[in-house]
């Protein structure tokens, strides 16, 4: 008895702890063979404070590695990062894929713990109260969970993924498939639409960037004053 209580334990402090060994292992490996991560980890950890989200955070990657411009009079030269779409896309999408796997094995856990727990259970709340904001995804079940990954807008990564798909039923690690299904192929979408974008206005790079700043988060603020306009209004 003792014996199998012993591994049990063996096995949840394992499935707690090798995420983020994952992560830092992937992520470590990396940065010994190439110097592309020491370029984009301030984006990463942007990444993890709201409102930035995948659609902020990678056009602004993106937007820095051409970036090539001399701020005048203030003796301010910003060079190009050199960080192609390809490498900030899959950055991102990992944050999400080690996050949904975080989620499959320990989301009780997970709900414990300050801030994030929270945050769970408001969503939790919103998914049971029959709200319009997430009925698309459970009628589409798996393909809803892509979709929803996929779609750029704040609130639409691998953590609230995990909570939707683990409401409506969806089986964890059907759940954990169609988040890295949908982390991978929405951030490649963004990059390479960044990328288009910045490469086409080359000659005005800086406020093309800028512009496409603005306008996101013109467009977050938006939602956001609309959603809790509809949630004063229940």
């Amino acid at each position: 008895m003792e014996i199998k209580i012993s591994k049990e334990l063996s096995l949840k402090i394992s499935k707690f702890f090798f995420p983020f060994i994952l992560g830092f292992g992937v992520y470590g490996i990396w940065g010994i063979f190439s110097d592309t991560i020491f370029k984009i980890w301030p984006f990463l950890i942007a990444y993890f404070f709201p409102p930035f989200g995948k659609e902020t955070i990678i056009p602004i990657a993106t937007g820095f590695s051409n970036l090539n411009i001399t701020v005048p009079f203030l003796n301010i030269h910003i060079s190009p990062l050199d960080i192609d779409p390809l490498s900030i896309a899959l950055s991102v999408a990992f944050i999400d894929i080690v996050v949904a796997l975080f989620l499959v094995w320990n989301y009780d856990l997970a709900k414990k713990i300050p801030l994030v727990g929270k945050f769970m259970i408001k969503i939790e709340k919103i998914g049971k109260s029959s709200s319009e904001k997430y009925r698309w995804i459970k009628a589409l079940r798996f393909f809803g969970i892509v979709l929803f990954v996929m779609v750029p807008f704040q609130g639409s990564g691998g953590l609230v993924g995990s909570i939707l798909g683990r409401l409506f039923g969806m089986k964890p690690w059907n759940t954990f498939l169609a988040i890295s299904c949908g982390a991978i192929i929405g951030c490649l979408l963004i990059a390479y639409f960044a990328s288009a974008i910045l490469f086409v206005f080359k000659d005005y790079l800086f406020i093309t960037l800028l512009t496409i700043i603005i306008i996101i988060v013109a467009i977050m603020i938006f939602v956001n004053l609309r959603n809790k306009k509809n949630n004063n209004g229940k």
